[in-house]
């Protein structure tokens, strides 16, 4: 069986669970992982958690000797990072100090691939277009290997840095949607259409029975499950809850997650006099958003990007009723008036008004919608199925490589050519 270097940006993390789930899914089916992190966790973990981390590969902090030797695998080696240099330096219209940010990534990669070199890894598979892709790009280029990586929804949308470059070196790369193939192809032409590949992400398949919500006297219980960031626009949540309020609408607002925008949040909702009407409840470790679904009217995404939101997959398959937006993916997943409802993205007005529209909805009529959202997830999102679809994609894959791997790569790799 191969082995693999799997990297993320920051691993383990609490809320991308599928990074963890696809490294044991190539472990169960006898892939040598080594699983690989830029930067260590910023939060603390649960004991599940601790155990990834503990056989986790950091890059940082950085270890002197392995610096040493990564500046003089660089300079040794510079011939095969010439065209990521040129790539970072001199094309596209990329800021200075982006430009920077790549030149020290592609010496980070150099660092890694020390890290890597007596390892005997066959391939490096980075999560996310994110730095620890272009990480994971020089490290390949320098040890004579391939390296694939996973694409989502903020970096092939928000931030595609030098993602030309990225998905020109790659030997294949896997994206969660429909949506996200096609616009790779559209704005990247020059790639070859045959090594974009759509592997869906998918919630776990609960056993527990289809049951309703019992409402909280006469209000609406609309819950959101979002790390919180600017992307994921929980501000205009809070703006349309004030709506809400105005309109005489009974509800309680729950927001569960945790990040850099929760002092903004916090002002934000006692300038709007929301106090009792919006809760932020920080990070809910997962196995107590079981209870948060249960408890639940309505679950609402607001996010201006996304792939196809793990929250929404999960809330559908305990048959919640969902509200989104109608942009990139989510369509896929959310069929307006079917399986959940669609708004007109950046519309408060339209926001409001489908809440409006759910709220008076009875039990016995939202009842079929209810039931199909967890059908379509449960047929099209299913996590053991689609887990199972991943790894043997990823290890056809990696045969392939295997098998066309040019002798001359071999030859000059990091391992056979630079002592160090």
């Amino acid at each position: 069986m191969p082995k693999v270097a799997y990297i993320a940006n920051q691993f383990p993390s609490p809320v991308e669970p599928y990074v963890m789930e696809e490294i044991r899914e190539l472990q169960g089916r006898g892939v040598r992982v080594v699983s690989c992190s830029v930067r260590r966790p910023d939060r603390e973990l649960d004991s599940q958690l601790i155990s990834f981390a503990s056989t986790t590969l950091y890059l940082l902090p950085l270890r002197l000797d392995c610096a040493i030797q990564a500046t003089i695998l660089g300079w040794r080696r510079r011939s095969l990072l010439s065209p990521l240099l040129r790539a970072a330096l001199g094309e596209g219209n990329q800021p200075v100090k982006r430009r920077l940010r790549a030149l020290a990534h592609t010496w980070m990669g150099a660092y890694y691939a020390v890290l890597l070199k007596d390892r005997e890894v066959e391939h490096i598979h980075a999560h996310h277009g994110y730095f620890a892709s272009w990480i994971a790009m020089t490290a390949a280029r320098l040890l004579g290997i391939t390296f694939s990586l996973t694409l989502h929804g903020s970096d092939l949308l928000l931030q595609p840095s030098y993602l030309d470059t990225k998905l020109e070196h790659c030997k294949f790369c896997l994206t969660v949607s429909e949506f996200n193939r096609s616009h790779i192809l559209q704005r990247y032409r020059t790639i070859d259409p045959d090594k974009i590949l759509i592997r869906r992400m998918g919630a776990a398949p609960t056993q527990k029975e289809f049951a309703v919500a019992p409402r909280t006297g006469t209000r609406v219980v609309i819950l959101s499950v979002g790390r919180l960031h600017a992307v994921k626009d929980h501000a205009f949540l809070i703006r349309a809850c004030r709506r809400l309020k105005r309109a005489g609408t009974g509800f309680i607002c729950l927001i569960a997650g945790e990040g850099p925008e929760r002092v903004r949040l916090e002002r934000l909702i006692c300038d709007l006099e929301l106090q009792n009407e919006v809760q932020l409840l920080g990070h809910v470790p997962r196995s107590r958003l079981d209870a948060f679904y249960a408890a639940c009217d309505l679950v609402v995404l607001t996010s201006r990007s996304e792939g196809i939101p793990l929250a929404l997959m999960e809330a559908m398959s305990y048959g919640r009723v969902v509200l989104a937006p109608d942009i990139t993916g989510i369509p896929e997943l959310v069929k307006d008036g079917e399986t959940g409802f669609l708004y007109r993205p950046g519309s408060l007005a339209d926001f409001v008004a489908k809440i409006q529209v759910i709220a008076n909805l009875q039990t016995s009529s939202s009842g079929p919608l209810r039931r199909a959202a967890r059908r379509h997830v449960l047929e099209h999102f299913n996590r053991d199925k689609n887990l199972a679809r991943f790894g043997e994609t990823f290890l056809a894959l990696i045969d392939s490589t295997a098998e066309s791997r040019p002798r001359e790569n071999h030859e000059n790799s990091v391992l056979q050519q630079v002592q160090l």
